[in-house]
């Protein structure tokens, strides 16, 4: 029996497709193959390439074994963050704000 087709709105897709590019070029930063990442994620290489070019039906815990395997526990951290803990997160990387003098 086949799965339901998952169809996602442009702006998701276009989300996931980033996220792939970002995983991927982690990857490549920390000088990883994909068949060692895909190793050390236990998932299978396809599904790591799946990943890298965002495509909607990899799991969610797919993408937590990549980002876990390549040490990015944290940006799963900040998704699970209640409201005030993201606003306060987010205060931390605002640049702070200069007003214009009056005329």
């Amino acid at each position: 029996m086949a799965g339901k087709a998952v169809v996602l709105m442009p702006e998701t897709m276009q989300t996931l497709a980033k996220m792939g590019i970002r995983i991927k070029k982690a990857r490549l930063r920390r000088n990883i193959r994909a068949e060692q990442l895909a190793e050390r994620a236990g998932i299978s290489k396809g599904t790591l390439s799946g990943i890298e070019k965002g495509v909607p039906t990899v799991s969610i815990g797919a993408y937590a074994a990549v980002l876990c395997a390549l040490g990015m526990e944290n940006d799963l951290n900040i998704i699970a963050l209640d409201e005030k803990g993201k606003r306060q997160y987010r205060d931390l990387n605002l640049p702070k704000r200069i007003r214009a003098k009056g005329r």
